[in-house]
C-alpha cells in the first residue's frame, strides 16, 4: 500500500513538473523533423537553455498556415524559402525577427526585418564524376549536348528545388524560357514529387545528373567519404535558396519564440547546419565549416529572385514549364 501511494505521488509530481513546463511549438518541414535532420538536434541544445518543451509539428508549412490562419498552434515557422514568402507574409501572422542581420554569412544583402536566414544554397545539377568526365559548364551546354544524358527533375509544384530550377531558368533566359525547357524536356528521364524521390533515383544510378545543391556533394564527402559526386558549376550563374524562420505574432509563448529566434543565429545552432541540413549556415565563418565544405565547387554568381519578384513570375513560368512538358 506505501509503494502504492509513493508511486501515485511521484506521478502526480512528474505530471505537476510537466503541466509546468512551456512549450514551444514549431511547424517545420517532415526533412528537417527527421532523424537524419537538423530538428533533433537543433531541440536538445536548445531546451538545454529554455527549460521549456519544444515541440515539432511537420508536414507542408504554408498550406496548413492559410488553412488555420490565426487559429494557428504554430509559435515558430522554420523552413519557409523566399519563392513561398510572399504568401506567408500576406497572412499578417508574422511579427519582426528583432535580430542583427548585418553578419550574416549570405552571398547577397539580406534586408527583411520578418523572415530570418538559417542556412542558403545554390540550385545546381549533381552528377558522378567518374561516369561524366566533361560536365556541362552552362546552361546552353546542357541544353545543346549530344550526350545521352538521363536528368531528373522535381516538379515545381510540389517541390521547392523544382520551383527554384523553374526560376533559374527563368532568370537565366527571360522571355526565351519556354524555348529552353523545350529543350530540357526530351532530356528529362521523370519528374518526381520531391527532392528524395529524385535523388534515389541518381544513386542507385538510373540517372546521370539530377537537379540537386551545390552542397549535396558535402553529404557524400563527409559521411561516406565519398568523392564522386559532384555539382556542373555554370557560366550563367545559379539560383540563390534559403530557408528561413519566423515568429508568429500571437504567439503565447512570447519570450520562448523570441528566444529562439536569438538561438537561431547563434555558433551552436549554425554549427549544427552544415552536416545535419547539408547546407550552408547563414552566419558562420568559413573557417568555422568543415573540410567537406571547402572541396566544393561554387559558382562566382548568385541568381535571386526578390519574394514580390518571384510571386510575379511564378504563374508565368510555371505555365511555360508546363506546356514544355506536356509535349
Amino acid at each position: 500500500m506505501k509503494q502504492t501511494l509513493l508511486s501515485g505521488g511521484l506521478m502526480l509530481v512528474a505530471s505537476a513538473a510537466m503541466a509546468d513546463t512551456p512549450v514551444l511549438t514549431v511547424y517545420a518541414p517532415d526533412y528537417f523533423t527527421s532523424e537524419w535532420g537538423p530538428g533533433p538536434k537543433i531541440e536538445a541544445a536548445f531546451e538545454e537553455t529554455c527549460k521549456c518543451d519544444l515541440q515539432y509539428l511537420a508536414g507542408d508549412l504554408l498550406p496548413r498556415l492559410l488553412l488555420e490562419g490565426g487559429r494557428t498552434k504554430a509559435d515558430i515557422v522554420i523552413g519557409l524559402n523566399t519563392d513561398v514568402t510572399k504568401k506567408a507574409r500576406e497572412t499578417g501572422l508574422f511579427a519582426p525577427h528583432e535580430q542583427d542581420t548585418s553578419a550574416l554569412t549570405l552571398p547577397i544583402e539580406w534586408t527583411d526585418e520578418v523572415f530570418l536566414p538559417f542556412n542558403w544554397g545554390h540550385t545546381a545539377f549533381v552528377y558522378d564524376n567518374t561516369k561524366i568526365d566533361s560536365p556541362p559548364t552552362s546552361f546552353e551546354a546542357l541544353l545543346n549536348s549530344d550526350e545521352d544524358w538521363k536528368i531528373v527533375l522535381q516538379d515545381p509544384r510540389s517541390s521547392i528545388s523544382g520551383l527554384a530550377l523553374m526560376l533559374w531558368v527563368k532568370a537565366v533566359y527571360g522571355d526565351e524560357a519556354q524555348a529552353a525547357f523545350a529543350k530540357l524536356a526530351p532530356k528529362v528521364l521523370t519528374v518526381t514529387k520531391g527532392w528524395s524521390e529524385s535523388y534515389g533515383m541518381f544513386t542507385d544510378g538510373e540517372a546521370d545528373l539530377v537537379l540537386s545543391y551545390t552542397t549535396s556533394p558535402a553529404y557524400h564527402i563527409i559521411a561516406e567519404g565519398d568523392e564522386t559526386k559532384s555539382a556542373a558549376i555554370f557560366d550563367e550563374g545559379h539560383y540563390f535558396m534559403t530557408e528561413l524562420v519566423g515568429k508568429i505574432a500571437d504567439t503565447e509563448e512570447p519570450e520562448l519564440a523570441s528566444a529562439f529566434m536569438d538561438f537561431v543565429l547563434s555558433e551552436t545552432f549554425q554549427e549544427m547546419i552544415p552536416t545535419a541540413n547539408w547546407s550552408f549556415p547563414a552566419k558562420l565563418d568559413d573557417s568555422k565549416l568543415p573540410e567537406g565544405f571547402k572541396k566544393l565547387n561554387m559558382p562566382e554568381k548568385a541568381l535571386f529572385y526578390s519574394e514580390d519578384q518571384a510571386a510575379a513570375l511564378r504563374d508565368e513560368a510555371l505555365e511555360e514549364w508546363l506546356t514544355a512538358f506536356s509535349q
